[in-house]
């Protein structure tokens, strides 16, 4: 017979969360506490999607305030502070952000970034899909809303159990552990901390390749050409972090197989966005779309499958200038296909996945 007592907390159901406003405190059952005791909020499971972040707007200013707070991450420059820190603050800093600024304002929407954006929507496409007891946050691990403060305001909605899930498919030090650095040092102060959960990588994970694949044949089929060639492009890393025992190039080249595997398509795996001199992941993009139209592929079809986001990486480095490197070079038909966002199946696939993390919670 179960002689359990009854919750104290009798829990709302699921709103949306407001960028701007708290999420709504969970009402007390009156007879469960004792007169005179102290509020208490719990009893609710909150999840915190998590992707990684940009300026507030395409101000130099804005640009210069996102850089540095990424680029001093440990976990993204792994340099020593002492020797990286006049490097970024005298030159990088002083010179980047302008070019990064115009980069910025080539994919800006009227909502604001693209990543911004669609991790808002994302968080609004899942509420409601896990039960009344279940509230879904976003938050960014660099700039504005981010780590810790959705962690506050989850926690004080209730959320005594939280799944805090980033948006990286593929694991890496510099995205995956920086998270779960700043989750486990925002609660590092609290005197009454939250359960907490991760959601692990999901690479090779069936229903990701399934929703990629379905997006991919979905933005085939609308084009007026038949690509030779389906080309990944993963975000690089330096090639110290697989030295070093990152898993991060290992993941990539899976979910690049898996992918043509489901595709039964020819899939090529390339990595992108270089910084500074240190030799990267190859092989690389750019290298890449030069030299393929060479080799008699002319016309291909770019996917980013290391992004849960259409980002500045994805729509600008990506979309605008690898496909004038590629037709620069010789190639004919170019076609970007987007990343999932928030398409049928991606959504569905995150409430998948999601779900499968919140056994025994929901």
């Amino acid at each position: 017979m179960n002689t359990a007592p009854p919750p104290l907390v009798t829990a709302p159901a699921a709103t949306a969360v407001d960028t701007a406003k708290a999420l709504p405190a969970p009402a007390l059952s009156a007879p469960a506490l004792p007169a005179a005791h102290p509020p208490v909020r719990a009893g609710r499971v909150g999840v915190l999607l998590v992707n990684l972040g940009s300026p507030d707007s395409t101000d130099v200013a804005d640009v210069r305030r996102f850089l540095g707070e990424f680029l001093s991450d440990p976990r993204v420059i792994e340099i020593p502070q002492f020797l990286w820190k006049p490097i970024l603050n005298l030159l990088i800093l002083n010179i980047r952000p302008r070019t990064t600024a115009q980069n910025y304002a080539k994919v800006w929407t009227p909502e604001g970034s693209p990543i911004t954006a669609i991790t808002r929507r994302q968080s609004e496409a899942l509420q409601g899909r896990f039960g009344p007891r279940v509230t879904v946050d976003w938050a960014m691990r660099y700039g504005s809303r981010n780590i810790p403060e959705r962690l506050k305001v989850l926690m004080d909605a209730g959320c005594d159990r939280i799944l805090v899930a980033p948006l990286y498919p593929q694991y890496s030090a510099a995205t995956n552990a920086s998270v779960v650095d700043a989750a486990n040092a925002a609660l590092a102060s609290w005197r009454w901390q939250p359960a907490l959960r991760t959601l692990p990588p999901y690479y090779d994970n069936a229903d990701h390749i399934e929703a990629l694949a379905t997006s991919i044949r979905e933005g085939l089929a609308g084009l007026d050409f038949t690509p030779d060639l389906i080309l990944t492009s993963f975000h690089g890393m330096p090639q110290r972090t697989l030295d070093e025992g990152d898993p991060y190039h290992c993941q990539c080249r899976k979910t690049g197989r898996l992918l043509a595997d489901a595709l039964d398509m020819p899939v090529r795996v390339t990595f992108q966005s270089r910084f500074g001199r240190a030799e990267w992941l190859k092989p690389y993009t750019d290298a890449t779309l030069e030299a393929l139209p060479e080799e008699g592929v002319r016309k291909i079809a770019v996917v980013c499958p290391g992004f849960a986001a259409d980002c500045l990486e994805t729509l600008e480095e990506v979309a605008m200038e690898g496909r004038e490197t590629f037709l620069a070079h010789g190639g004919s038909d170019f076609a970007y296909l987007p990343c999932l966002n928030t398409s049928p199946p991606g959504v569905e696939m995150l409430e998948r996945l999601i779900s499968r993390e919140l056994a025994g919670w929901v």
